[in-house]
């Protein structure tokens, strides 16, 4: 892993020359911009501030697809030298089992969190009868929820029968656990062995690392542009006609960041202000793009050497959790189920809860850390318990702003599990 260590003068540069304090201005800035030639101010009309918006948001489109454009072969090469660096077998099976178990556990707890933040607060009740359901088939479970006879062809669609065709469409579950399989094999070899292989993914990892040099350099400007066009197309008014329920997301999201926070403390020792202050860069990011996939470097980078987190674990846990671990986006869904639930006079008893956080656990599982993904997912939570799929029209609207913060906390979540598991495997 080398290729971190070279990567460190140039981001310790960056957070020298303040980036996150660039990212809050781009961020500051777009929105003001936004306003100025969106709906709410009327300076500009529809047509031209479409492609005024466009055209500021191209360098943070650029931003993205440089990024993500390496997402694939970075993870493979990230989690194949993870696996690698360590010689000791038998802490990899516990590091494995630990991580998914921890990463089950805490989705579920967070979809938990969400339905009775909603529950507490009601923020769908103000809407309630003034928003027509439309009529919901006799039996959405069933159309969406395979038997148990269908459970063993499900499991093996998750496997990797073409690793290639998995990189060319993307499917992140399969790629990582292709990059474990692959990786547990080069550790069964001696180093003479695996050696060549290792250089190939060490090289790979280091021209992924060189790309994500050059797409920082864009990072404030990229900010910049896409909250330019996310305000100028939404407006102020759009932004804040669905505020109850945006803030009532927000208070879940921060109490379930109060949470990683305690757990850091209290395991660690570490402090909410050193844990916020040495990742504000990384949360900035996440929240700007939307996306944990292109941060990943960079959360790989500030767990290490901001938390001291081992190569090896932090090598895994994070491309994995990128993957998997979407404690904020199922937190989300938890509360959007349950104000769309009360906007259309749905009862969800306690068996329907259950199945709304079974859900959101299972179909966090190879979700791509991609912008927009939160809302796809959510259809599928809300067919599982009966709510008409239609509600999600009403909450597309503040989805963007929602979509950045929850990324944010997602990202906090893989930190802040690479930070505990080097602690419980005593991998120092």
């Amino acid at each position: 892993m080398l290729t971190l260590r070279s990567l460190h003068h140039y981001l310790a540069g960056l957070v020298e020359g303040r980036l996150w304090l660039k990212v809050l201005i781009g961020m500051a800035s777009g929105l003001v911009v936004g306003m100025v030639i969106g709906p709410s101010v009327g300076w500009v009309d529809a047509q031209t501030s479409l492609w005024m918006g466009n055209w500021l948001a191209l360098p943070g489109q650029l931003f993205l697809v440089t990024v993500q454009m390496i997402v694939v072969p970075l993870v493979l090469a990230s989690v194949i030298l993870g696996l690698t660096a360590t010689e000791d077998v038998e802490q990899l099976r516990r590091l494995g089992l630990m991580v998914v178990g921890y990463f089950v556990a805490t989705t579920a707890f967070a979809a938990a969190i969400g339905l009775w933040i909603a529950d507490l607060l009601r923020p769908g009740a103000g809407l309630a009868g003034r928003v027509a359901a439309p009529p919901v088939t006799d039996a959405p479970i069933a159309a969406h929820m395979p038997s148990i006879a269908e459970l063993p062809d499900q499991l093996i669609r998750i496997l990797p029968g073409n690793p290639l065709g998995a990189m060319v469409q993307g499917e992140m579950l399969q790629i990582v656990i292709f990059s474990v399989i692959f990786g547990v094999a080069c550790l069964s070899l001696n180093r003479e062995q695996s050696q060549p292989i290792l250089g190939l993914m060490a090289a790979l990892q280091q021209v992924c690392m060189t790309v994500v040099r050059w797409a920082m350099w864009l990072a404030p400007v990229a900010v910049f542009g896409l909250m330019a066009r996310l305000t100028s197309q939404l407006g102020i008014g759009a932004l804040l006609g669905m505020g109850y329920y945006v803030l009532t997301v927000l208070i879940g999201l921060v109490l379930l960041l109060g949470v990683y926070l305690v757990l850091l403390f209290v395991v660690l020792g570490i402090r909410p202000g050193r844990f916020l202050a040495a990742t504000r860069e990384l949360l900035l990011l996440a929240f700007s793009t939307s996306s944990s996939a292109a941060v990943m470097p960079l959360s790989m980078k500030t767990a290490q050497e901001q938390l001291d987190v081992p190569v090896n674990v932090a090598g895994f846990v994070i491309p994995l959790g990128a993957t998997i671990n979407m404690n904020g986006t199922a937190l989300y869904q938890g509360v959007a189920a349950m104000f769309l639930a009360q906007v259309y006079g749905i009862e969800l008893g306690m068996g329907a809860m259950a199945l709304v956080v079974a859900t959101a656990v299972g179909s966090a599982i190879g979700s791509p850390g991609t912008p927009g993904v939160g809302i796809v997912i959510l259809a599928m939570v809300l067919t599982s318990v009966g709510i008409p799929v239609e509600g999600v029209a009403l909450i597309m609207g503040v989805d963007r702003i929602l979509d950045m913060s929850r990324t944010a906390v997602n990202v906090a979540g893989d930190v802040t599990a690479a930070a505990l598991m080097s602690r419980w495997l005593d991998a120092r």
